[in-house]
């Protein structure tokens, strides 16, 4: 048995078959963690959100801001924006359907890989936070988009405040800063505030922020992400593995074996 970390797909479902094959992947006995948006920007968000639904207990998914953005469309009464490309998904059959599905993966997962806690989310933990509260707070948003309260929350979700946690934060601004953390996060400075302008890569850090992953942890836990696709998955860090490299831009779709450390890649140009 095997676990694979790949990418965000973004509805390149092309080059997962292909990144699977060489792979040689076998969904009966391995598994597939998928870091976070599924869909969106890529030619095939549809077919790709009901590939890797169909794969079962074989693959394991973190919500990232372009599944959620989704959400918030079929659910919350939000409009597409114009760069959108899951107009498919929204008029399809089993459209809603698969947004029920979807809205009930997780934020937060871990694994123990030997003796490696390793830990999967769509942006990163951040450095202010254990392994252990990040892990409960994810259970906390994931509670509320799995219940009753779900629309209200796809409905207020959007927005940049709070900028940084605070344990006191109740309600939505507590729900929406927790998303942020794990969904949206970049860089980020030392008490915790997220900054949300800059998209690019480490050439260009805002003053008074650096890259979440620069930060020390008090524990040893591995964290691999996806979400920053122009830092191209460089972190200069054995223990924080980023695998968006890029594939709906041309680049490279990456796939990560947890087990040896090997890295795979396919061609996405």
């Amino acid at each position: 048995m095997a676990h694979y970390v790949v990418g965000d797909l973004q509805g390149c479902l092309d080059p997962l078959i292909d990144l699977l094959e060489r792979i040689e992947f076998d969904r009966s006995n391995d598994v597939l963690w998928c870091v976070g948006d599924l869909i969106n920007r890529g030619p095939k968000s549809l077919e790709t959100l009901r590939y890797v639904h169909g794969l079962g207990d074989a693959a394991r998914i973190v919500l990232g801001n372009h599944d959620l953005h989704l959400l918030a469309i079929l659910f919350g009464g939000h409009k597409p924006h114009r760069s959108d490309t899951f107009d498919e998904i929204i008029a399809a059959k089993d459209g809603e359907s698969l947004g029920h599905w979807l809205r009930r993966q997780p934020l937060f997962v871990e694994a123990m890989v030997g003796d490696r806690r390793i830990v999967m989310t769509h942006a990163g933990v951040p450095h202010i936070w254990t392994i252990d509260e990040a892990a409960g707070y994810a259970r906390e948003v994931e509670a509320v988009l799995r219940g009753e309260g779900y629309i209200d929350y796809l409905t207020r979700l959007y927005g940049n405040d709070p900028a940084v946690w605070t344990a006191s934060l109740e309600g939505m601004d507590r729900h929406r800063v927790i998303t942020n953390y794990f969904t949206r996060m970049r860089f980020i400075a030392e008490d915790g505030t997220l900054e949300f302008a800059s998209k690019g890569s480490l050439d260009d850090i805002p003053a008074g922020f650096a890259p979440w992953f620069s930060f020390e942890r008090d524990d040893a836990t591995e964290l691999v992400f996806g979400h920053w696709a122009s830092i191209n998955g460089a972190t200069g860090r054995a223990d924080r593995i980023g695998v968006d490299t890029g594939c709906v831009w041309g680049r490279a779709m990456s796939c990560y074996r947890l087990e040896d450390r090997a890295l795979f890649t396919c061609d996405c140009s």
